[in-house]
């Protein structure tokens, strides 16, 4: 039976992906990298939940780093009526879904919310939308439905959950939440065949995840009320008030509510999901070659197997390997054992106390209106700073309308026609051609054409960094796409 209820997906997307360093970076996290085909996983996520009948627009929970990537992809894949929620700090699932249902408990009678990370792999859509469908009918009557997978093979990566008596054919009771186990009661709990997955899935109405998460930890309730209460809002998007979200205790839905409630139940699904965890993880997911080995762009190899091999753009050559991940990229290199390579989170650890800004970025960065990456940076002998970018433009999008008073721009187009303003000045700027930007100039680009615009955009003077002086003609004005 069909829930009368509308279904909204609420997308988490606040996570770093340590992981998966270095190709995950704090700016440019994994589920914004397309690291299964063509498509980021965040794009996948909101491909998924498309094809859920009758769901309503989908909410985005994001931090302001990831918000020019998640928008970017809104874009692409037409969800125009999306809300982005910014959380101006991680205080983990629980007080995001607060905020959400609060948010959308306003605007609907009471909807559903499918909540779901924006960095899953889920190979089988169509048996993902039945579970959903199946759990509806019983999210629509107060249940609080989690999604577990069937276990494939004993994973100490995995908290698991212990189910109980049937409610209705795909549908058990929870019994119990496990946390992350050793080997040996991994092998036990697979075994046993009473325990799945916890995927970090959920359906449930608004109202009662909130009348719940209010019965077990109240003061999260309130932070994430005064949080909205208090917000920036402009358009689709709300900027939650840091000083109210920061009162909020740091705590996940399954601990702040699912370990407590008597109303949890779980749908057991065998849709290939994964969590694309580690580098790992990616290998098991990848069709392999005729020696076990995963390859991803430019990559000769010579007596390598089971490996996994990625380049980021540079040519990549090993030989003699096996079971080995080998990631390259603008500016780090990774190399592990296969079955080590989860430890990279502890070598990313000591990079993050010595502040190097390898954890940060590797120069590229995601905005609405396409992307870019810094290709060399410094400063001359005697003379001011440089710096000098890669833009792609995607069709019909253009930047925000901005000066700088103390540097000056050089714009080459290296593929497509530009529109580029200068001041009171609109001109065409074809392949090959190029433009100057004087200090102090108001500028912006747009591309008017059917394919990408990639434009080399040479700076020069005292604000070439990141904490260079931007000034938008408009306060208002954000880099902008059709529509």
């Amino acid at each position: 039976m069909p829930s009368p209820s509308t279904v909204v997906p609420v997308i988490l997307s606040g996570g770093f992906g340590t992981r998966l360093w270095p190709a995950s970076r704090r700016r440019q996290p994994k589920q914004l990298l397309p690291l299964v085909d063509d498509r980021t996983l965040f794009r996948s996520t909101l491909d998924r939940v498309g094809g859920i009948s009758g769901v309503a627009p989908p909410v985005i929970l994001c931090n302001e780093d990831q918000e020019p990537g998640i928008q970017r992809d809104l874009a692409i894949a037409g969800s125009d009526a999306a809300t982005v929620i910014l959380e101006p700090v991680g205080r983990n699932t629980a007080p995001a879904v607060a905020v959400a249902a609060l948010e959308l408990a306003m605007r609907d009678e009471d909807p559903l919310l499918l909540v779901l990370p924006a960095d899953h792999v889920i190979r089988n859509e169509e048996g993902f939308t039945e579970a959903v469908e199946l759990a509806t009918w019983f999210a629509d009557r107060n249940y609080l439905v989690t999604f577990g997978i069937s276990p494939t093979h004993p994973e100490t990566g995995y908290g698991y959950i212990r189910f109980g008596k049937p409610l209705a054919e795909g549908v058990r009771e929870v019994k119990e939440f496990k946390e992350k186990p050793d080997r040996r009661t991994a092998e036990e709990y697979v075994v046993s065949g009473r325990y799945l997955w916890n995927s970090g899935m959920f359906l449930f109405k608004a109202t009662t995840y909130l009348d719940e998460l209010g019965r077990y930890n109240p003061e999260i309730v309130t932070a994430a009320k005064a949080a909205l209460d208090n917000a920036q809002r402009k358009e689709n998007t709300i900027r939650l008030d840091e000083a109210s979200f920061i009162a909020s205790p740091r705590d996940s839905i399954d601990y702040a509510v699912m370990e407590h409630t008597e109303s949890a139940a779980v749908v057991p699904i065998h849709a290939g999901w994964s969590d694309v965890g580690t580098w790992s993880a990616l290998y098991d997911l990848a069709e392999k070659d005729d020696d076990g080995n995963v390859i991803t762009g430019d990559v000769e190899l010579l007596d390598v197997s089971n490996s996994y091999v990625r380049s980021g753009g540079r040519l990549v050559a090993a030989i003699g390997l096996d079971g080995v991940v080998l990631v390259d990229t603008r500016d780090a290199v990774l190399v592990a054992k296969r079955d080590r390579a989860q430890d990279v989170k502890t070598i990313l650890e000591r990079l993050q106390r010595a502040h190097r800004p390898e954890t940060e970025t590797d120069g590229a960065e995601q905005r609405p209106w396409g992307r870019f990456v810094t290709v060399e940076q410094g400063r001359g002998e005697r003379g001011p700073g440089f710096r000098v970018l890669r833009l792609w433009i995607d069709p019909g999008a253009k930047t925000s309308l901005q000066t700088h008073p103390h540097r000056s721009e050089h714009w080459i187009v290296v593929s497509g026609t530009a529109r580029a303003t200068i001041g009171n000045t609109t001109r065409l700027v074809p392949s090959g051609d190029s433009v100057f930007i004087p200090h102090g100039e108001p500028h912006r680009l747009e591309n008017g054409g059917e394919e990408t615009l990639e434009v080399i955009e040479i700076d020069l003077g005292n604000d070439t960094g990141e904490g260079g002086v931007t000034k938008h003609v408009h306060a208002d004005e954000r880099a902008e796409r059709p529509g």
